[in-house]
């Protein structure tokens, strides 16, 4: 037993040290979900190594409140990476929503034997590939990376239905921000010539955002309600 005792040793030695050395670490946090500053409902984010240089990012959001716990409405995103560097780039993406009226998948997958991208979302399509694309789930990975690493403006090559977007981030400057996890001196974030998405990152504390906003047919938010290393 001695020589497979060794062997174990060696391999989970191997994977500890792999998912030690990453940009981010494993993690996962909690969030409200709130709509126009309404409370609507909860979600968790989760970062996992997976098998050999992979790691799995999964976004659960139920609605709780109001509206959004009436029609049972819950979304799942999930996404598979590798780190390129101290960004990520992507393998899929499959997202899920699921309500009492309505549901709705999409899909993604990156193939980079043959440097293309299929996108199954109201029709199938495929587009070209570009080095260190990733798709949207992923951006919030890539900007607490880069923060981490001292950036304050960002060039994302972004899957979208049809073709690769190169969405442009930059750093605002600091802002005090109050979510239920706390103060924090916060680093703002925000997408430049696009939709109006914005995030709160303390990089010194956290690999996740504080806080996030999108306006996307009503302004949605979420703030960080808990984090645990894992």
């Amino acid at each position: 037993m001695k020589p497979l005792r060794l062997l174990l040793a060696v391999a989970l030695s191997w994977f500890t040290g792999a998912a030690l050395a990453a940009p981010l670490p494993a993690f996962s946090a909690r969030y409200q979900l709130l709509k126009d500053g309404s409370p609507i409902g909860e979600a968790t984010m989760t970062l996992s190594p997976a098998s050999g240089d992979t790691w799995t990012f999964t976004t659960r959001s139920q609605g709780t409140e109001g509206l959004a716990a009436l029609m049972s409405a819950n979304i799942q995103e999930t996404s598979t990476f590798r780190w390129k560097s101290d960004l990520p780039e992507g393998l899929s993406y499959d997202y899920s929503m699921d309500s009492a009226i309505k549901q709705k998948q999409r899909h993604v997958r990156f193939d980079w034997s043959n440097n293309t991208i299929s996108v199954d979302d109201k029709g199938q399509h495929q587009f070209a590939a570009q080095p260190g694309a990733i798709e949207r789930h992923t951006v919030v990975l890539a900007l607490a990376s880069g923060l981490r690493d001292g950036k304050r403006g960002f060039d994302l090559p972004v899957a979208v239905r049809d073709h690769i977007e190169m969405q442009h981030y930059a750093a605002q400057g600091r802002q005090r921000i109050q979510v239920p996890a706390g103060e924090f001196d916060a680093v703002h974030v925000a997408r430049t010539g696009g939709n109006g998405f914005e995030a709160w990152f303390a990089p010194d504390k956290f690999p996740v955002p504080v806080q996030v906003e999108q306006n996307d047919g009503g302004e949605l938010m979420m703030k960080l309600e808990g984090y645990e290393a894992r």
